[in-house]
């Protein structure tokens, strides 16, 4: 009889407790949010007081000044008024920070505040004029009463406040962290425009763009607040003529250009000073609702806590007493049936859907009724998760939905769960034929290719059976994108792809590989000829006239055909005697298909062979480089040098570079070559400067190494460059990189990093001009610094010709360009460049490339003559 009693009291107890803690962090919780207000009015005068101070800067600013042209009277004014602001500002922040409690959470942050802000006020201070040091220390300050913010925004949200007073916090925190975001907007903008670029972050333009995402992502963020009165206020403050403006200026900044002040950038000055005032007072309103709906929260949670622990003691009261009276009656009855009944629960808690025996008094039944539903319940959501678990979207259990609310809530996580499933299937699948599919011709892709062409060649060694590859290279397809642009040269790819599909067999597989190659896979191959049959097949259907861009065009197709009789080849080697059947077959014509013979085995044998003395000598030092001068046509002076790569292979002596280059641009050996070539050719000059200063008043020479296509593809080209210059030690202004034209033209990765190249500093040089299809026109958007008339225009004694390099020299010369000739061999030649005034020239008639050393000592004597 006594359990019940003592049941009774020591729930009310813990009610009563509850009830008492509730109260007392509803107390805290008010406490918290009083503190979270002031530190926030700190803030966010803190910021405001930013624009002004710095506005008092930059008008001191003598660069500014005359960059800007502002009359005195004007300044004098701008000076004041920025003065009164900063005042103003000022007793707003000391008087928040004052009124933060000393012991509160927020109290240090008020400390650390009140001292760094006394320091930024001194006029005497360390800071001095540095603005960006004005800016930063004033963001600090910023940036730790926000992190104080924060600190006690998580202790109110720790005193387990109910959910709307959670969320009424985390709304005050949104709109505070977005006033912090739209501070930094006017002085990064106003330095963009004002502080000179010279390094400084503040003056940077980078600076301000990250500061525009960051706010563009704060008011992404708005739309989670989760008062509706908030959500309206802000759109309300979004929708002011002056916001608007204003992120209407920004807008335009973040996608132009920047440059330096001018009389238009003062207007946009003025604009977003009054903009960002007028901004900044709205979502000071904004801040101020939320932190006043908060406080209603949080009165009203300290009411309603008090209330309740008042509530509990009566109700307690008369629980006890009512249990003295019913515990005897109830203790016998209730005893055995509610020790059955606890036995069950328990071993429900521990994961035993156990069956519930309802038995006992009513009460007990009504219970027991109610855990045996919750049990029938559970075990519903049991099949449903192992239907789940195993794979089974489509049983119809996990259509049947749970009674009552919880009910609904999990058989909609179940029917969720199913759709993210399906919806991952599906994406995987995606994915999975993107990564293995063209997203041009709906083809096979390389990768693919090489998957689908190993297992044909594992099922051939197993069957025995011949497997044949043909390797399809367009003819002329280079000439309708020329001629009709890239859009008609898709439609002439995808009207390929169609008509190879077409012409194949159900089994066989056709996989564009890129550009304009293409592979078919043919298995179960009874003779080589059928192989030939089909390839003369194919290039009689991509030869029929095809429509694009509005155009009957005509292009062809070479082909080679490779065949593995027994699987025991692998897929790369099988592409290689492919492509180099393809080769032959263009080097005969084009328009013709070639079988892989004995001939060209051997011919790709010694290609291998090739690659892999090339490797070796890249490791073994076999390699060197030649240094050839490029002098000034007017003066005689050496300008520099072009780096040129010689190989004395062992046991076969100097191998010209014709020989041994195009197998490295054909392999991805090309890029340890021009790595090699970057590093040897900026340490010889870095080690010459060392060696021999350039006289004062005297230009640097500089180094020009050539850089292939396929290379300069590579995403990797950028680092290279920028080790070699870095382990050298050599400026960038002095590297020079030499592309061919075809690269500019054809490779649009290649020219994106021709420009991230230029912008690191170094020079950009357009190699043996004339050669490609690159118009005089197109030189003006290009990232070159230099152009170098290939030496067959050079030497050509045709009139057209040499007015063809007039021409080109002029051009160059409009476009801001310095010209070199190339394969000066002749003093005639020499004399018209001069005459048609060309920059620089190279060729034997000045110097024929020469070893480091030669070089070297060429150098010195010109140093010592003072010609460089």
């Amino acid at each position: 009889m006594l359990l019940p009693l003592i049941g009774v009291a020591v729930l009310a107890t813990a009610a009563a407790q509850a009830r008492a803690d509730e109260a007392a962090g509803a107390e805290r919780a008010e406490s918290a949010v009083r503190t979270l207000a002031l530190l926030d009015v700190a803030r966010r005068a803190t910021e405001q007081e930013i624009i002004p101070v710095l506005t008092l800067h930059a008008v001191q600013a003598p660069e500014v000044l005359a960059a800007i042209g502002i009359p005195q009277e004007v300044l004098d004014a701008q000076r004041a008024s920025a003065s009164e602001q900063a005042a103003a500002i000022r007793r707003v922040t000391d008087g928040a920070l004052t009124q933060v409690r000393a012991g509160s959470l927020g109290a240090e942050a008020a400390q650390r505040a009140e001292t760094a802000l006394a320091v930024l006020r001194n006029p005497n201070s360390s800071v001095g004029l540095d603005v960006e040091k004005i800016y930063y220390s004033f963001l600090a300050v910023s940036n730790d009463l926000l992190t104080a913010q924060e600190a006690v925004a998580a202790a109110a949200t720790s005193e387990g406040v109910p959910a709307a007073t959670m969320r009424a916090i985390q709304d005050v925190q949104t709109a505070a962290h977005l006033t912090h975001i739209a501070s930094r907007q006017a002085p990064l903008f106003l330095g963009s425009l004002l502080v000179p670029s010279d390094g400084s972050l503040i003056g940077a333009r980078g600076a301000w763009q990250t500061a525009w995402l960051d706010y563009t992502d704060a008011r992404l963020q708005m739309q989670d607040l989760s008062q509706e009165s908030l959500r309206d206020q802000w759109a309300a403050i979004e929708d002011l003529p002056a916001v608007r403006e204003l992120d209407a200026l920004f807008t335009a900044g973040f996608a132009g250009s920047g440059g330096a002040p001018t009389a238009a950038t003062l207007a946009d000055v003025m604009t977003v000073l009054a903009g960002t005032q007028e901004r900044g007072a709205a979502l000071a309103d904004l801040v101020d609702t939320a932190v006043e709906r908060t406080r209603q929260l949080v009165a009203q949670d300290l009411e309603r806590a008090n209330g309740a622990l008042h509530g509990i003691m009566v109700v307690g009261a008369g629980l006890l007493t009512g249990s003295l009276v019913g515990a005897a009656f109830l203790g016998r009855s209730v005893a055995r049936a509610l020790r059955l009944l606890a036995g069950q629960a328990t071993q429900i808690s521990e994961g035993s859907l156990v069956e519930v025996e309802v038995a006992g008094p009513r009460e007990v039944r009504t219970v027991s009724a109610a855990l045996r539903a919750a049990v029938a319940g559970l075990r519903r959501i049991q099949d449903q998760a192992q239907a789940v678990a195993r794979g089974d979207l489509d049983d119809a259990l996990l259509d049947q939905p749970l009674p009552g609310p919880l009910g609904e809530v999990v058989h909609a996580s179940v029917r969720q769960i199913v759709h993210s499933v399906r919806q991952r299937e599906e994406l995987q699948f995606a994915l999975a034929h993107q990564a293995t599919h063209d997203a041009l011709t709906e083809l096979p892709n390389r990768a693919q290719a090489v998957t689908l062409v190993t297992a044909a060649l594992h099922r051939g060694r197993r069957s025995g059976d011949m497997t044949g590859l043909l390797f399809v290279d367009l003819d002329g397809f280079k000439a309708v994108n020329d001629g009709h642009g890239h859009a008609a040269g898709d439609e002439v790819l995808r009207e390929v792809a169609r008509r190879l599909s077409a012409a194949v067999r159900p089994g066989d597989a056709v996989c564009r590989l890129g550009g304009d190659e293409f592979v078919v896979l043919v298995e179960q191959v009874h003779k080589e000829h059928d192989l030939l049959e089909l390839a003369h097949r194919l290039i009689a259907s991509v030869s029929e006239p095809i429509t694009a861009a509005r155009a009957r065009v005509r292009i062809g197709a070479s082909i080679g055909v490779a065949v593995s009789r027994d699987g025991g080849t692998d897929a790369d080697a099988l592409f290689a005697e492919a492509d180099t059947a393809a080769y032959r077959a263009k080097a005969h014509g084009r328009g013709r298909a070639e079988m892989f013979d004995e001939t060209l085995r051997l011919q790709l044998n010694q290609r291998a062979e090739l690659e892999a003395a090339i490797a070796s000598g890249l490791a073994g030092g076999e390699m060197q480089v030649a240094y050839q001068p490029v002098i000034d046509v007017a003066t005689d002076r050496l300008m520099g040098y072009e780096a040129l790569i010689r190989w004395d292979r062992p046991g076969v002596g100097l191998v010209p570079p014709d020989q041994f280059i195009p197998v490295a641009e054909s392999s991805r050996l090309i890029g340890d070559v021009d790595r090699w070539m970057l590093h040897e050719a900026t340490r010889q000059l870095a080690q010459w400067r060392a060696e021999c200063p350039a006289a004062p008043g005297q230009p640097d020479p500089t180094i020009a190494v050539n850089i292939s296509g396929r290379h300069l593809a590579d995403p990797r080209v950028i680092t290279d460059v920028a080790d070699a210059l870095t382990a050298s030690g050599l400026p960038a202004r002095l590297l020079v990189l030499e592309v061919t034209e075809t690269v500019l033209v054809d490779d649009p990765l290649a020219y994106e990093h021709l420009t991230d190249l230029r912008a690191m500093g170094v020079s950009i040089a357009i190699d043996d001009f004339g050669t490609g299809y690159t118009s005089i026109g197109q030189l003006r958007n290009m990232p070159v610094d230099t152009l170098k008339i290939d030496r067959s225009f050079v030497a050509s004694t045709e009139p057209a010709h040499r007015e063809l390099v007039a021409l080109m020299i002029r051009a160059a010369h409009t476009f801001g360009l310095t010209v070199v000739a190339e394969g000066v061999e002749e003093p005639a030649q020499l004399a018209r460049l001069r005459a048609q005034e060309c920059d620089q020239a190279q060729g034997y008639l000045l110097y024929r490339p020469m070893p480091a050393p030669e070089a070297g000592a060429l150098l010195r004597r010109a140093e010592s003559a003072g010609t460089v």
